[in-house]
């Protein structure tokens, strides 16, 4: 979106399945060419931790409208509509029903 990749922290493991919800963090927007980084950034650094790239695929952008974002995910592990709802913790990371 925007010409950036858009990133959130999911702290557990992303819904597979209609009625699972996870609270989903935004983060820095990063460059195109962070596509494909993963691996280990060192203690004191910016972003410190594991980076690890869950699933590789394609999306497509449905919805953007104030404080909702539908998006409909085709890669090996999420696939379908889904819906990330900013609240006013973060975000609401669940997969739609249609």
């Amino acid at each position: 979106m925007d010409k950036v990749l858009k990133s959130w922290a999911v702290p557990k493991e992303p819904p597979i399945q209609h009625g699972t919800k996870r609270l989903a963090l935004q983060v820095d927007d990063h460059d195109l060419d962070y596509i494909g980084l993963g691996g280990t950034i060192p203690e004191g650094h910016y972003g410190a931790g594991e980076v690890k790239i869950w699933d590789r695929g394609t999306h497509d952008l449905e919805t953007r409208e104030g404080d909702v974002i539908q998006v409909t995910f085709e890669g090996n592990k999420p696939t379908g509509r889904y819906d990330l709802v900013r609240t006013k913790k973060g975000w609401l990371f669940f997969k739609s029903k249609s």
